[in-house]
């Protein structure tokens, strides 16, 4: 009798023991990102959702930039990687959606896709089968950033129109003061630059017409606008040819130059260098008074799913999470940079102006159309850029180089 009790009274704490174990199980989940800089930001996200969710916890790492992509390619092929991915939009989604790296996010499983926008969800969509694959995470503009006190200082006021702007370069360089911070050196801040300063001198019916197939890139309001850049570029960094991407932002965060041309993701990071700094922004000018200014904008990257984790409903409510307007609101705040979830609460009112800034837009062209196929819109736009600015090519033959690549895969200009 006394060995049947010592038997039962341990079999009974075994099973205590078991379920206490149970009880303390937690699903660990992995979550892949290129955004070092927002290292703790996210941790801080991760506690909250574990105070939501205590039996999941979630390991996030991050990766350099430009090797991104292809560190999180090998992996995903090799049947591994992250269950939680931070992936980028339009052409490169496609190149980890069309393997089926990915799991399909739809409203059953993640109801929370109603609370975006058409356009945030498109650029998340894989084009041969119509389905989202990744929760969007953010709205980047293109515009100017300028330092107010600068402008105060010369008795300037924020430029309307392109000879406004160019009026005001004038009156800033005669004041031994560097208009623009930006330089050429690194190829991908050109694409950025005729964003931030050509949107407006572009139009949304030029875009509309390249879209149909009306137009070419070696059409006249093409051709005009990037006449309009060589102009400007005089007010450049000096030696811009030679000033890299870094450079620019330091000079510009040093409060030595009075604009940068740029995205509205460059904010934080120059508060962060120099808190002092008392900043404004302005849609690109306009050709003339009267037109329709306009930012560019678009949508960049989202969180994905790994399809093959063995932790898929874990991951989808992880993924749900960072789909809130709870999130939303305090990715917005924290990081000064625009959610594109619907109903956030915007705090900063310098966040507020590019929040209005954003409601009237074109596309940033050559990412949301162009980035699918190669040699893609963006390289052919950097490097002919890089080459006019340098006075190695006339605008009608950057153009003509652009439209030509372009050319060998996109129909609409092979008529």
């Amino acid at each position: 009798m006394k060995l049947t009790r010592r038997m039962m009274m341990g079999a009974a704490m075994g099973g205590y023991l078991l379920s206490a174990g149970a009880a303390m199980a937690k699903t660990d989940l992995t979550f892949w990102s290129w955004r070092q800089e927002d290292r703790a930001f996210y941790t801080d996200m991760i506690k909250k959702f574990q105070e939501k969710e205590p039996e999941i916890s979630v390991k996030f790492e991050t990766y350099a930039p430009e090797n991104y992509q292809t560190i999180l390619s090998t992996a995903l092929a090799a049947g591994r990687g992250p269950d939680v991915i931070q992936v980028r939009a339009y052409g490169n989604l496609e190149t980890i959606a069309t393997p089926g790296y990915l799991l399909a996010l739809d409203k059953q499983n993640v109801p929370e896709l109603a609370n975006f926008p058409e356009a945030a969800l498109a650029a998340e969509t894989l084009r041969s089968d119509g389905k989202v694959y990744a929760v969007p995470f953010a709205t980047q503009t293109m515009l100017v950033i300028y330092n107010k006190k600068i402008f105060a200082d010369a008795g300037l006021k924020p430029p309307e129109t392109w000879d406004e702007l160019i009026a005001a370069s004038q009156a800033l360089k005669a004041k031994n003061i560097t208009p623009f911070a930006n330089g050429t050196a690194t190829a991908w801040q050109n694409e950025t630059i005729v964003a931030a300063l050509l949107s407006s001198m572009l139009g949304k019916q030029f875009e509309e017409d390249i879209a149909s197939g009306k137009a070419n890139f070696t059409d006249p309001r093409y051709v005009n606008a990037l006449s309009k850049l060589k102009d400007i570029s005089q007010y450049f960094s000096p030696n811009f040819i030679g000033v890299d991407y870094a450079s620019s932002q330091q000079l510009f965060a040093a409060g030595r130059a009075a604009m940068f041309a740029g995205g509205s993701f460059e904010v934080a990071n120059f508060k962060a260098q120099n808190p002092g700094l008392d900043l404004g922004v302005f849609a690109s000018p306009v050709g003339k008074a009267g037109d329709e200014r306009l930012i560019a904008r678009y949508y960049d990257g989202g969180y994905a799913v790994n399809a093959k984790s063995e932790k898929k409903d874990a991951a989808l409510k992880f993924v749900r999470f960072l789909a809130t307007p709870e999130y939303g609101t305090t990715f917005t705040n924290a990081l000064k940079n625009l959610s594109p979830i619907k109903g956030i609460k915007i705090e900063d009112p310098l966040t507020q102006d590019v929040a209005k800034l954003a409601d009237n837009s074109m596309s940033y062209l050559m990412l949301v159309r162009f980035r699918y196929q190669e040699p893609s819109g963006s390289v052919l736009l950097q490097s002919n850029v890089q080459k006019l600015l340098a006075g190695q090519q006339t605008p009608e033959q950057a153009a003509a180089e652009i439209n030509k690549g372009i050319a060998t895969y996109y129909k609409p200009f092979q008529k």
